[in-house]
């Protein structure tokens, strides 16, 4: 999950969806805190997320982290760089996901449609990540802040009568290596919003979305968090 232009997230129905078990397919389970996979590994399997977050992260030679994207349910991680991963996968909460063996999808006999609907989510990818590198170019911190949490909530929030709630498994400094900030100007930009009710915090990893116009008007630069 990159954070793009709202309200256009991937839709279920776009992603591939076969679970049967096989010695192409079949599901994998990652419990919190494991690897998936990491940088520099042969790229042998391609994941689709069924439940669960992962983390993708590189490290900069220097130690400084980046934070590349988050991987939740209907995304599709693992695409290869020169044949190896080009990021380490952690998962942030117990994930399931189904795993395509990509020797087999590469093959003369692997699923066609498979293979092109694949191909279809990579290609999303990389629109993702280039609306995500504009954002981080052009937007304010305010602006990346309400962005992610309105990306968030139209992905995963959940009805609570007039608002809607939704769960943080990410750190603040997870976030802020995301939105390449640093980890104060997200606390900062948090307390704002709560501040000015337009969000709610259950402890910090829930987040009740109270006025969804003003954190939209926010993301899109319509409004100052000040």
């Amino acid at each position: 999950m990159y954070v793009t232009r709202l309200n256009e997230h991937v839709s279920p129905q776009l992603i591939p969806q076969p679970v049967k078990t096989s010695t192409v397919t079949r599901l994998h389970r990652v419990a919190e805190g494991k690897h998936l996979f990491f940088e520099g590994e042969e790229a042998g399997n391609i994941y689709r997320v069924v439940s669960g977050v992962l983390r993708l992260t590189r490290l900069m030679e220097d130690g400084r982290r980046q934070v590349i994207a988050f991987g939740y349910p209907g995304d599709v991680v693992g695409f290869p760089s020169d044949g190896q991963y080009h990021t380490d996968c952690e998962a942030l909460r117990p994930t399931t996901v189904v795993v395509h063996n990509r020797a087999a999808l590469e093959s003369s006999t692997g699923d066609a449609a498979l293979h092109a609907s694949l191909l279809q989510a990579a290609l999303r990818e990389i629109s993702a990540m280039q609306d995500h590198f504009l954002m981080l170019g052009r937007k304010s911190a305010c602006e990346r802040v309400a962005s992610f949490l309105c990306v968030l909530a139209d992905r995963v929030g959940t009805p609570l009568g007039e608002f809607t709630q939704f769960d943080l498994p990410m750190s603040r400094s997870d976030i802020a290596d995301f939105l390449g900030l640093t980890t104060e100007t997200v606390c900062r930009t948090f307390t704002q919003l709560r501040k000015r009710n337009v969000i709610a915090l259950d402890r910090i990893y829930t987040v009740i979305v109270l006025k969804p116009k003003d954190l939209f008007a926010l993301a899109e630069g319509e409004a100052s968090c000040s």
